[in-house]
């Protein structure tokens, strides 16, 4: 009997997944990922330089690296890549399910969602700013987002390796799945009448999710639809804005005074 077409479409998906790979380059992505215990690390190229330089990493690591003339520095990352002579393969990282991330993980009840937020710099951008303020999460799309790469974990200067990044299939459900749990989301609307630091007094201590849209459209409306509440954060003098990484990093530090002091902001 035939197989339908979407158990076939559904186990290739898995194969792929399963094959995945992903390089990453640059001294510092290089080494927090060999300092990482729950990296799964296939291969490693260095120059000798940058042997040198991580060393105590990758003794640590126990990966026998592959020593090359920097000018035959043959991996698959782009050419133009500032890869300090180091580049690692790896499998990406398993963070587990949304509820188990955002009930029990560390940190205060904070959650970054991004809405198809595909630049990997800001992402990497928000990890870091997620992993300074405690955030539990940044989720973003399985579609339609910036990836796991090596870009990527080079903007997150060392934040991938542990604040956790989920991307899932539907965003909207997501947020859902948070709202079942105690989270109210808050979406990031440069339009909206109340703002950040209001809405965030009125919450008394209660889990926040922060959503935040991609640059130029901004949120979804199907998104939009999904928030409890729209927010905006008020420019000092009445008008500007900002980017989406720079935004996050002010929504973050808003959200986590307000787990600090108590729900008072």
């Amino acid at each position: 009997m035939k197989k339908p077409d979407w158990v076939i479409d559904k186990e290739r998906q898995r194969r792929a997944s399963a094959a995945e790979t992903v390089w990453l380059f640059g001294l510092h992505a290089v080494r927090d990922a060999l300092l990482n215990p729950a990296r799964q690390r296939l291969r490693l190229v260095v120059t000798r330089n940058a042997y040198d330089k991580l060393s105590d990493a990758i003794t640590t690591a126990g990966i026998d690296p592959e020593i090359v003339d920097p000018r035959k520095f043959d991996v698959p990352i782009d050419p133009s890549s500032v890869h300090q002579g180091a580049a690692l393969e790896v499998k990406p990282l398993v963070w587990g399910t949304l509820e188990e991330c955002c009930v029990s993980g560390r940190g205060a009840p904070l959650v970054v969602l991004l809405d198809q937020v595909t630049d990997p710099h800001n992402v990497g951008a928000i990890l870091r700013s997620a992993e300074v303020f405690g955030a539990r999460a940044v989720v973003g799309t399985l579609r339609h987002s910036a990836p796991e790469t090596g870009a990527l974990a080079k903007s997150a200067s060392g934040a991938l390796e542990r604040q956790p990044y989920l991307r899932l299939r539907n965003l909207a459900d997501a947020m859902e799945t948070l709202r079942g749990i105690g989270f109210t989301l808050l979406g990031l609307d440069g339009e909206a009448p109340a703002t950040l630091e209001a809405q965030l007094g009125a919450l008394s201590g209660r889990p926040i999710g922060l959503v935040m849209g991609a640059e130029g459209p901004g949120l979804r409306q199907k998104t939009r639809d999904t928030c409890d509440h729209l927010v905006s954060i008020t420019p000092a003098r009445g008008f500007g804005s900002l980017n989406v990484s720079n935004a996050a990093a002010v929504a973050l530090y808003a959200a986590g005074r307000h787990f600090d002091l108590g729900g008072q902001t």
